[in-house]
C-alpha cells in the first residue's frame, strides 16, 4: 500500500492506494496517522480510500485504532470515497455509524471546523 499526503483547507488528506490487509498496509497506515497526530500535531485527517480495492478485518481494526488515537488527541478523522466493498464491510460491523464517510472531497473538507 502507498500513502500520499496533501493539504486542503487546513485538512491533511491521506490518499491510500492498494490493499489494507494484515502485513500489507495496516502497519504503514497506523504509523503515518500516529506520526501526524503525535509528532506533527495534526487535528484534521481525511483518509481517502478511493484506490483501496480491499480491506480485511485487520485493515478495519487499523482504522478503528487510528480513529481512537485521533479522538484521544482531540483530532478528527473522517473517511472519503470508500468503495462499495469496503463501505459494505464498515456497514456490516456498524462502523458506518462511527466514521463520518463522504463521497465528495469538497464536502468532506468543509465538514471540518475552520482552523
Amino acid at each position: 500500500m502507498d500513502i500520499q499526503l496533501r493539504q486542503r483547507g487546513g485538512v491533511t488528506i491521506l490518499d491510500l492506494s492498494g490493499k489494507v490487509t494484515i502485513g500489507e498496509g495496516d502497519e504503514a497506515l497506523l504509523a503515518k496517522v500516529t506520526e501526524l497526530i503525535q509528532d506533527a500535531g495534526t487535528k484534521q485527517l481525511l483518509i481517502n480510500l478511493e484506490q483501496v480495492p480491499y480491506m480485511d478485518s485487520t485493515g478495519i481494526g487499523t482504522l478503528i485504532t487510528c480513529y481512537s488515537r485521533a479522538t484521544r488527541s482531540e483530532a478528527k478523522l473522517k473517511l472519503l470515497n470508500t468503495r462499495k466493498r469496503v463501505y459494505d464491510l464498515l456497514h456490516v460491523v456498524k462502523l458506518d455509524t462511527v466514521f463520518e464517510c463522504f463521497t465528495d472531497e469538497e464536502l468532506a473538507v468543509a465538514s471540518f471546523p475552520a482552523s
